[in-house]
């Protein structure tokens, strides 16, 4: 069962879940709160690109990912353009602290996806015991570019209590890849334990 918006603003009073900067109340619905979005980016360089991304080997080319993109920073007054079949990478101005026993669930806006626009593309869920800013997976599935600006309500975030605390709270697990993120960071998958062997 999500919260309310009643029940997270009390949360929020009571310290247990934490958004910085403070969201105005135009940002908070019925039971989620919008996020907005960062100057901060990452696209993979067109130039530089493997011929594939191995996604089960560990020690691939996929393990210098961060070497074929780049960030890209935009001004308050300027926008970022996203092209039709593009991947970047975004970020919330806001910081999300969560507690143990509450999770969060990350909604693209239903406005936005009808121009094509793909906010988390999987990354769904913020696990009980999450603290940083969070990263946006976005990609264009229309026809036309798309303006990203900077300050723009890009999601919306809800949240919903456990049947308890959970004994792997984000920040306490082992291989915790994004704790404490304050930039988009491209995918750690080659620090996956799960990954499979040579």
């Amino acid at each position: 069962m999500k919260l309310s918006d009643i029940h997270i603003l009390e949360k929020i009073a009571a310290g247990k879940i934490i958004i910085s900067p403070r969201v105005p109340d135009e940002q908070i619905g019925s039971f989620s709160i919008d996020l907005r979005l960062g100057n901060h980016f990452r696209i993979f360089k067109h130039t530089e690109c493997p011929p594939f991304i191995d996604l089960g080997t560990p020690n691939s080319v996929f393990t210098m990912c961060d070497q074929f993109m780049e960030d890209v920073l935009v001004k308050d007054d300027k926008a970022f353009y996203l092209h039709p079949g593009e991947l970047a990478l975004g970020i919330t101005v806001e910081r999300l602290t969560l507690p143990n026993d509450i999770a969060g669930w990350l909604d693209g806006r239903s406005s936005l996806a009808r121009l094509g626009l793909m906010v988390h593309v999987t990354a769904h869920t913020i696990d009980p015991g999450w603290d940083g800013q969070i990263t946006l997976e976005f990609a264009n599935i229309g026809k036309l570019p798309l303006a990203l600006r900077p300050g723009m309500r890009i999601c919306a975030v809800s949240f919903e209590p456990l049947s308890g605390p959970t004994s792997k709270p984000y920040l306490e697990k082992n291989g915790a890849k994004y704790r404490g993120q304050e930039s988009p960071l491209s995918s750690q998958i080659d620090k996956d334990s799960l990954a499979c062997p040579n």
